[in-house]
């Protein structure tokens, strides 16, 4: 597997240990829809949170919640709303970013909640 591969795979891992520790319930890891993916799926405070995780070796080009395309952001939406459709849930949902950028010997962690609106 590609080194970038390794380091997304350990940022989800630390975007779920991070949300545990925040009294996050963790519902679903990777679900998809079509081309679709979501890293994280949540439940607090009866609310529904959708996170994209973005993990990045560095922030020499720019922070990696900046790389959450307006494309990216409408396929989050609609694997939001099969996700809904799918458990049958009709509930409020907020959409977080956890961005992560590895330093030398850990990593930096930001929560962005209602990181974007869907309508």
């Amino acid at each position: 597997m590609a080194r970038h591969n390794d380091l997304g795979i350990l940022g989800e891992q630390l975007a779920v240990e991070y949300l545990i520790k925040k009294g996050y319930v963790i519902l679903e890891k990777n679900f998809r829809f079509e081309k679709h993916e979501i890293d994280i799926i949540a439940k607090h405070k009866q609310v529904l949170i959708v996170v994209e995780v973005k993990t990045r070796s560095t922030s020499k080009f720019g922070e990696p919640q900046n790389f959450v395309k307006p494309k990216q952001i409408s396929r989050l939406v609609n694997a939001a709303n099969a996700f809904m459709l799918k458990n049958n849930l009709d509930e409020e949902v907020r959409f977080d970013i956890v961005a992560i950028i590895k330093t030398q010997d850990s990593f930096k962690i930001n929560h962005i909640e209602n990181a974007f609106y869907y309508f």
